[in-house]
């Protein structure tokens, strides 16, 4: 078969299963509504009650964990392309503790997750990410060789360990009900769960998930080499950069709604890879329906399964992804 035509075979499935796994976690939860329930609601003849919980909180939270899903994978995509680097994710190289950083900036000055100044979190994660980026590129260049990919993995874990620490000292100095909330965004609860934080997400997706897919020529010529792609007329180190800031912009805008995910970055593009071939012009598609599926299945697993007691989404995603990155380490040479 056609790669061109196996791809949108993988992803007219994936958009069923991506379906299917939505239609469960609207019909779960901690107030159970049945599938009959959740149609007659739909269609405007539901309760009261049954509106309340399918509009004002179950719908919202689904939409962010869909929006969030999708920039996790795509954003893991483009620097596993960029650092030419299987093992590269937004957590790993550091990116997510630099948004880290800046939502415990937001708490420290707002002291609120409601309402408007919601809507700055995801600038707030996005600037912690972008100092994160700088940071690490600024280490990880070379005078002779520019930037290295193999530098920017070891340099990122360096820096997430040192930026960790400096939220831990930050978050100490918050009061108990902020403190709270971060110890939970840390390890990866999704918090976003009003129409407000779906504003705040939407644009950040629908603008830079759309320009990354516009690069799939470049991401597959950085498969080359630099050398080559310098050959073919491409201004390798403006592109990595620019990349590189979307990938932040993804990241961090994504987990600003949901928490600390992490691995989820380094598994969806892999699947991806696995399913459509190495091409960027169907990895990065599916990488985004990929993490999508994993994210929504992983909220609805956490929040119905285990209850009363709920589970984070990020610990569930990472009780996958850390086996699976320990399997690929193991394989790497």
């Amino acid at each position: 078969m056609p790669r061109k035509n196996k791809s949108i075979l993988v992803g007219i499935c994936l958009l069923l299963i991506s379906l299917a796994v939505i239609l469960i976690s609207l019909n779960t939860g901690s107030i159970r509504l049945s599938p009959l329930e959740v149609w007659q609601t739909f269609l405007g003849y539901g309760s009261a009650d049954n509106q309340l919980v399918l509009f004002e909180y179950r719908l919202p939270r689904i939409l962010i964990t869909m929006l969030a899903g999708i920039g996790l994978g795509v954003s893991g995509a483009l620097l596993q392309g960029i650092t030419r680097n299987g093992l590269a994710d937004p957590g790993i190289l550091g990116l997510h503790s630099g948004a880290a950083l800046g939502l415990i900036v937001f708490v420290s000055f707002f002291h609120s997750m409601k309402g408007t100044p919601t809507l700055l979190i995801p600038i707030f994660a996005f600037a912690g990410g972008v100092i994160t980026a700088i940071l690490i590129m600024a280490l990880a260049y070379d005078r002779y060789k520019g930037i290295v990919p193999i530098r920017l993995i070891l340099v990122g874990i360096a820096v997430a360990a040192g930026f960790s620490a400096v939220t831990l000292f930050l978050s100490l100095r918050l009061d108990d009900a902020t403190y709270s909330f971060t110890a939970r965004w840390l390890v990866g609860n999704v918090w976003g769960r009003d129409w407000v934080h779906v504003i705040a997400l939407l644009p950040w997706i629908g603008l830079f998930v759309p320009f990354a897919l516009t690069k799939w020529k470049i991401l597959n010529s950085f498969s080359l080499g630099d050398e080559t792609t310098s050959g073919l007329g491409i201004a390798v180190s403006r592109e990595r950069l620019l990349l590189l800031l979307t990938a932040v912009a993804l990241s961090s805008a994504s987990v600003a709604m949901t928490g600390g995910i992490g691995f989820l970055g380094l598994v969806a593009p892999h699947l991806a890879r696995r399913l459509v071939g190495p091409m960027y012009q169907y990895v990065l598609p599916i990488a985004g329906l990929v993490g999508l599926v994993i994210l929504v299945a992983s909220d609805t697993i956490g929040r119905s399964i285990f209850q009363p007691n709920a589970i984070p989404a990020g610990i569930v995603v990472a009780a996958v992804g850390a086996p699976y990155f320990l399997f690929l380490l193991a394989r790497t040479k």
